[in-house]
């Protein structure tokens, strides 16, 4: 029912919207003689304000059409390569760079409420020296019932398909929560000594381990029952969408939480947005225009999978504590031999905390010390790990000398024709009878 009448309520915003839209295209047209006066841009900001705080945001676009490859810049053309009904496959395919001249890498984009389209800065500075691929999650309204249900042992399904995809000697990003559904298919492929175990993942600000300096949003997820979690943020997709019926966590209750956290901060970014309208500073409105268009652009998120974490990831720590399952089978991150991994946390992060992220090598027992790393940046919060400045200049040298080095043992294990000597593993064998072809 809640959902129901938020999507009333949008509905009976519209002519407030458009009216103030209209309002704010006559106060600051330049033919406008009263857009030049500090009225005129009075009545511009405070429209645009309505007409933002009221608008539903879509999922915005990737908008990488170039990259620099060896000083020379090269067209980028975004390729959906493998599509499911909660994800696809998307590959930033850059015209006239062979296959192979660079190491495959595949970032794992959260479902957490953001779109993949979040991580653009990530994959805009990988681009130059990797063929980067990434999981593009799909907004679970929009997905029929009829398509089933989609869980935690979904995700590593859909995981193991695209390293599938993508073939030997990928290596695999991980971006905060996907951390531990990545652990988990790596854990699988090591278990069968599958040729498709990645060359190595990285880990980045993800919850390996909560009960390690547990953060605001660890204490949130521990402080109420299963139960409660169900009972009060999933609700049914109304009949407007493709996936009417469906049971979700809806965007506007994540935004809801998003925003709460820094409610302060977000209050004044637009009063600041308000008055830098009114000085006519349009650099400063730009880039306030750009960060909320992303942030505020949400998605739900399907029910099995959210309720799956709370519990799995952050209420029973079954990784930590080693009693992880996928699909009744053991999760057993001690068997991993060959795939390499590092792990990156921010120093201020307040989402996931020091230390969570690096209890991965604990787990990861059987990992020689020469197939390690871990690197905490100093002066980052959570999305500073993996955006802007300091993960370009600070983060972004030791993930590419991290994937460098341990690139050369990808051919190690391949003939004269580039394929891996060994068989398919039963976990793959498996996951072919369930997923589609």
């Amino acid at each position: 029912m809640l959902y129901q009448l938020v999507e009333f309520q949008n509905a009976a915003f519209t002519p407030l919207r458009l009216f103030a839209e209209t309002m704010r295209t006559v106060y600051s047209h330049p033919w406008m003689p009263v857009s030049y006066t500090r009225l005129g841009r009075t009545i511009a900001a405070g429209a645009e304000l309505v007409e933002r705080t009221t608008r539903r945001y879509g999922k915005p676009r990737f908008g990488i059409d170039h990259t620099l490859v060896d000083g020379r810049t090269v067209p980028v053309g975004d390729v959906a390569v493998r599509t499911l009904p909660f994800c696809t496959l998307r590959h930033f395919r850059r015209d006239g760079i062979p296959a192979g001249t660079h190491p495959r890498l595949l970032v794992v984009a959260p479902l957490s409420g953001h779109w993949a389209t979040l991580l653009r800065g990530t994959v805009a500075t990988l681009l130059p020296d990797h063929d980067v691929y990434i999981t593009d999650w799909h907004d679970s309204r929009d997905v029929p019932q009829r398509d089933g249900a989609f869980g935690l042992d979904d995700y590593v399904d859909y995981l193991l398909d695209f390293i599938a995809v993508l073939g030997p000697g990928t290596h695999v990003l991980a971006v905060c929560q996907p951390a531990v559904p990545v652990m988990e298919a790596v854990s699988l492929l090591a278990a069968d000594d599958d040729p498709l175990q990645p060359a190595s993942m990285i880990l980045m600000g993800g919850p390996i381990d909560t009960r390690i300096n547990p953060t605001k949003v660890n204490r949130l997820a521990t402080g109420r029952s299963l139960s409660w979690f169900e009972r009060t943020v999933i609700h049914s997709v109304p009949f407007n969408h493709p996936g009417h019926g469906r049971r979700v966590y809806p965007g506007f209750l994540q935004l809801q939480g998003f925003v709460s956290l820094n409610l302060e901060r977000h209050v004044g970014e637009h009063l600041d947005l308000f008055n830098n309208l009114v000085r006519g500073d349009g650099d400063s409105a730009a880039q306030h225009r750009k960060f909320y268009d992303e942030y505020l652009s949400v998605m739900d998120l399907p029910a099995e999978y959210y309720l799956d974490t709370i519990r799995s990831v952050f209420q029973d720590h079954d990784l930590a504590r080693g009693r992880m399952t996928w699909r009744g089978r053991a999760i057993e991150p001690e068997r991993i031999e060959k795939t390499a991994l590092m792990t990156i946390e921010g120093e201020r992060d307040d989402i996931t905390g020091i230390g969570q992220t690096e209890a991965a090598h604990r787990l990861c027992s059987g990992l020689p010390a020469a197939m390690r790393r871990h690197h905490l940046q100093p002066k980052v919060g959570h999305y500073g790990v993996f955006n802007g400045r300091r993960w370009r200049e600070g983060v972004y040298p030791h993930v590419r000398d991290f994937i460098r080095t341990h690139q050369s043992r990808v051919l190690a294990n391949q003939d004269a024709g580039g394929h891996d000597r060994r068989g398919m593993g039963s976990v793959m064998r498996r996951l072919r009878q369930v997923l589609p072809a």
